[in-house]
């Protein structure tokens, strides 16, 4: 099963998304600005999805919105979460923060205001704000059946499916303020989409990842390439490290970290600028693309 949420017509829709990627078709929802977290809540409740409310559509004819536009709060992120980032962090400002050992996952909140589209802009904030804008391809987690204390050897049923994020950070503000939330939540700051992809159709534990950057006028440039085979936490494990003690809901979204080829990785970094745009593609999922721009 693949749900999404899209306008069209002048309204909002949500709905689900052909096996191939091609079409979409709405159903019937009284209020689809939360896009597919009202269909995920129907399906945790034992509910049937309603019926179809109109024909369906290429999705090329309409706007694809992130499947969850307006999440219930913030996105659990997990952070330093493949070796080969965290050997390139190694070398960086943030070194004397990171754990000597990998006895526990870092984890920080994207607050769920910074949720955008696949494919919308990202505007950035002005140059007195930041100069270091840096983008993390990313695997994440949907919650589809809720709970708490849920033991890694139980966490697979709990999962909904899978979407992409993108987790664009603002590395200078990370280190001024000696912490990630910050740095990591300006508005837009939270590609996601293109759409949900059930866990029917899709094992995020071994799949593929891949990031490019797509400078102003230039031809795209491979940064990341990875599979999800490789974090050092694997997602029951994440799961149950944020359900301990805290409930987690259906629709809830879990961000299950990077891996090496941040801008910040290079030397000198790499940095995101007005015109550059940066592509995740997953394969068995598709792919975002956003463009970034002073606005």
């Amino acid at each position: 099963m693949r749900l999404a949420s899209w306008s069209w017509g002048g309204r909002d829709h949500a709905g689900t998304v052909s096996a191939d990627g091609r079409e979409v078709t709405p159903l019937a929802l009284a209020d689809a600005a939360r896009g597919a977290l009202p269909l995920i809540q129907m399906l945790a409740r034992g509910e049937p999805l309603p019926a179809a409310s109109g024909a369906r559509l290429p999705v090329s004819a309409v706007h694809l919105h992130a499947p969850l536009p307006k999440p219930l709060r913030g996105i659990f992120c997990a952070g330093r979460n493949y070796r080969d980032h965290a050997a390139e962090l190694a070398t960086s400002v943030f070194s004397g923060s990171l754990p000597a050992k990998d006895e526990w996952p870092i984890v920080f909140t994207k607050y769920a205001e910074s949720v955008v589209g696949p494919h919308d802009t990202v505007r950035l904030p002005p140059p007195s704000v930041t100069t270091q804008i840096d983008y993390e391809s990313e695997l994440a987690v949907v919650i589809g059946r809720g709970g708490r204390d849920i033991p890694a050897s139980r966490a697979m049923e709990h999962v909904f499916g899978y979407t992409i994020v993108n987790d664009v950070s603002a590395r200078d503000v990370q280190v001024r303020h000696q912490q990630w939330d910050l740095g990591k939540s300006f508005d837009c700051f939270c590609p996601m989409g293109p759409w949900i992809v059930g866990v029917d159709e899709l094992d995020g534990r071994n799949t593929r990842m891949r990031g490019y950057v797509i400078p102003k006028g230039g031809a795209p440039e491979l940064r990341q390439d990875c599979s999800t085979k490789d974090m050092i936490f694997d997602i029951p494990t994440l799961i149950e490290t944020c359900s301990r003690g805290i409930t987690l809901y259906p629709g809830d979204v879990i961000a299950t970290g990077t891996c090496a080829g941040v801008g910040m990785g290079f030397k000198p970094p790499k940095w995101l600028g007005p015109g550059d745009a940066f592509r995740i593609e997953v394969d068995g999922l598709g792919a975002i693309e956003n463009r970034f721009e002073y606005g």
